[in-house]
């Protein structure tokens, strides 16, 4: 019985490693590659907000540059080497965001070495465009900088298992948060016109069922899972589209839709009357 177990599972290692085989290059034209989804747009529930921005009559509207928006909350993955665990694109995302609105006239001041460069070549008489095509620049109104600022880990974690002879499940959740920051810079003097703070909470989930059984003296091993995450990048853009809401309706006043509006909470102010000393109370 042994042996026929043991030929049985010689037969099935052959075979995986024939089909294997097959995988080896073999065509001058290569593999053909795998592609499941189509490309799509990257929105967040907050883009059709400001989309909506478009239809808004509105003139005199100022010039805006994003500047740098940093990662600033110092989280780096060292155990696997995969960098930092935060996208360092915000600025980007922020750009983007304003470009959704059709409201918000965009300069570049984030990175001018190209177009810094093209005028230093017709200068030069380099380019089949004279210098004095370029034109007087326009000047910005306001400046867009700030910081990612936060990412909280385990704001809560649970979970849930049993096993019994070797029979089992669990579930887990997580939640995580991410925070941005930004500031609106007033061109003319520096003032700072209009700051945004914004967090928003992940969530993250794990179900999971396993068989352990001995065949002889083999141990058979059968799991089977299931794991649902918010993508973190997709909440920092989340956080950087709501604060661009912000800036376009509070700061600019353009009308705001109901249907966006921020979700404010007391999750805090409820710790007030813990952290007071005791006999104090809130006036």
């Amino acid at each position: 019985m042994k042996s026929l177990k043991a030929l049985g599972f010689g037969l099935l290692v052959s075979t995986a490693l024939t089909s294997c085989a097959g995988l080896a290059p073999g065509d001058a034209t290569g593999v053909k590659p795998l592609i499941v989804y189509p490309v799509t747009s990257n929105d967040t529930p907050y883009s059709q907000c400001l989309r909506k921005l478009k239809n808004v009559a509105a003139s005199n509207l100022p010039v805006f540059a994003v500047g740098e928006i940093a990662d600033k909350t110092g989280q780096v993955s060292y155990y696997d080497k995969s960098g930092n665990n935060l996208t360092q694109g915000a600025a980007e995302m922020v750009m983007s965001a304003l470009y959704k609105t059709g409201k918000a006239h965009l300069v570049e001041r984030y990175d001018l070495r190209i177009p810094l460069a093209e005028v230093k070549l017709a200068e030069q008489n380099r380019l089949n465009r004279p210098v004095e095509a370029f034109g007087k620049l326009p000047a910005t109104d306001f400046i867009i900088v700030g910081a990612l600022t936060e990412l909280n880990y385990n704001i809560v974690t649970g979970g849930v298992g049993l096993r019994v002879a070797g029979v089992g499940g669990g579930a887990r959740m997580a939640v995580v948060n991410v925070a941005l920051d930004l500031r609106v810079i007033n061109s003319k003097n520096f003032a700072v016109s209009y700051v945004s703070s914004l967090q928003k909470q992940i969530y993250g989930y794990e179900v999971e069922a396993d068989i352990f059984r001995f065949w002889d003296t083999t141990l058979v091993e059968l799991e089977a899972g299931h794991v649902r995450n918010e993508p973190l990048q997709l909440g920092v853009r989340t956080v950087a589209e709501m604060a661009t809401y912000q800036i376009m309706t509070d700061f600019l006043r353009l009308p705001r839709d109901p249907s966006c509006a921020l979700v404010e909470n007391d999750h805090m102010s409820s710790y007030l009357e813990q952290l007071k000393p005791n006999g104090e109370t809130t006036k």
